[in-house]
């Protein structure tokens, strides 16, 4: 079968063409903005994509077409998909009916963290001799693809609460029915399609109601809105998990910090000392994303301690804390992060792990819910831990230079923030000044003009 996918460069339909290729099908697609790592990921894999959408990229005509959720009506391959009544569907709705339908499914859904805890749970069941299936939206370290089918019973998948096409405004993981579910956290996001959190919370509650009685969900002992979901109605155990003595009761699964920054820390389960975990990551939050794989991990028979084991092997997500270059004593790290919760959480494990050594926040806020404003009166204090803050305008929204504007007024740090609307401008601001060690953190959920790959070579050139 020939398969054609619309926004094959997506974390999601991209992972989706790599197990489409696996099963056996020819599959090409089309995207705009085409980037690292999945465009690098479907090159390898010899998977034929063409950068633009055009009627003539459905020639030979397909068999069918996954439509990616980024597609909506007046897009010209939309267009013609419809007026060809060329057969299609969702990228969800494909995986259910042709991957998912028979296996024990392993979700990990939430706000924040699902590439990363999703690529932990896999990681545990991989070191513990199972073959699972997966799709992550993100390149893992320990594996070279984004995706695969697996020839265990088992399938690990992040479970997005973004809508699966335009034409199915349901979220993405309502398809999934998870036998094994973690539920990171919930916040207000998305809001393109969500109108407030009690939306998202509604959303999250139909994906609590698809798992089984005998089934398991995994979720932080404190999120006042994943309470909220849960108290609609649940049919299956709770988990709970928690960090030292945050919760006045006793969680199932709890850490305990052995130092501060999260590298390492006691797991310990209904009370009693499993193991240590000493690791590269850093931050609470993948403190608690360790502590929700492990409890996922157990639940389809691998020992805690077994998956502690894994984990002090665990090499992480690309763009999630990646250091992409170092030269001198200048790190450069390429994170996800582009939403204050999560910029203020990367920014914290940093802080913790590197002291008062100087950091460099470039951030580009671009999600449709930042170009809203939605987040814009926190967006600011998320990242008060670093020394210096260059936002990136590339989109050129009018509220963020009167924001930041506003905020040094108020606060009288001119230098701290600037505002510029180009990568060149952002490059040559980083390097005025810039002490000989620092650590500059760059943080965006699109390739933000290449930076990375630019920021790196400008101070090569100019330090090597």
């Amino acid at each position: 079968m020939h398969i054609h996918i619309l926004g094959i460069c997506g974390t999601f339909m991209g992972s989706l063409a790599v197990i489409a290729r696996e099963l056996g099908h020819k599959v090409t697609g089309s995207d705009q903005g085409v980037y690292p790592p999945m465009s690098t990921q479907l090159e390898a894999q010899g998977i034929a994509l063409t950068e633009g959408y055009r009627p003539e990229n459905l020639e030979p005509k397909p068999d069918l077409v996954l439509i990616g959720n980024a597609m909506s009506r007046g897009n010209p391959e939309v267009e013609a998909v419809l007026n060809r009544r060329i057969d299609y569907m969702s990228g969800p709705e494909w995986l259910a009916r042709e991957v998912l339908r028979h296996r024990w499914v392993m979700a990990v859904a939430g706000t924040h963290g699902k590439t990363t805890t999703t690529a932990m749970l896999l990681w545990i069941l991989d070191q513990a001799g199972f073959d699972a299936g997966y799709l992550i939206g993100g390149v893992p370290q320990d594996f070279p693809v984004s995706a695969r089918l697996g020839s265990s019973d088992f399938f690990v998948i992040e479970a997005d609460e973004y809508d699966s096409a335009f034409f199915d405004k349901r979220s993405k993981f309502i398809h999934y029915r998870p036998n094994t579910l973690i539920l990171n956290n919930l916040e207000f996001d998305h809001a393109d399609i969500f109108d407030n959190v009690e939306a998202i919370e509604r959303q999250f509650h139909h994906l609590v109601r698809t798992v089984p009685s005998q089934g398991l969900i995994v979720r932080p002992a404190r999120d006042r809105h994943l309470d909220n979901a849960l108290e609609m109605g649940c049919w299956s155990p709770v988990q709970d998990t928690a960090i030292g003595s945050e919760i006045s009761r006793t969680a199932d699964w709890r850490a305990e910090l052995l130092a501060e920054d999260g590298s390492r820390f006691m797991v310990i389960h209904h009370e009693q000392p499993v193991a240590t975990l000493k690791w590269g990551l850093t931050g609470l939050h993948n403190v608690r994303n360790a502590l929700s794989a492990i409890a996922a991990a157990r639940h389809v028979g691998v020992t805690p301690d077994h998956a502690v084991a894994a984990l002090c092997r665990f090499s992480g997500v690309k763009r999630r804390m990646e250091l992409v270059g170092e030269i001198g004593g200048v790190r450069v790290y390429d994170d996800f992060a582009h939403h204050p919760t999560a910029i203020a959480s990367t920014l914290e494990g940093l802080r913790n792990r590197v002291g008062d050594e100087p950091i460099l926040a470039i951030i580009e806020p671009r999600s449709n819910t930042m170009k809203q404003g939605v987040h814009k009166q926190t967006l600011i204090p998320s990242a008060a831990l670093a020394d210096r803050v260059l936002w990136g305008n590339l989109s050129d929204m009018d509220w963020l230079p009167e924001l930041v504007g506003s905020w040094q007024a108020e606060h009288g740090e001119l230098d701290h923030h600037r505002v510029e609307a180009s990568v060149e401008e952002l490059i040559e601001k980083a390097l005025e000044g810039l002490p000989e060690t620092c650590h500059i953190v760059i943080m965006s959920n699109g390739g933000f003009g290449g930076i990375h790959r630019k920021l790196v070579a400008e101070l090569e050139k100019r330090r090597g």
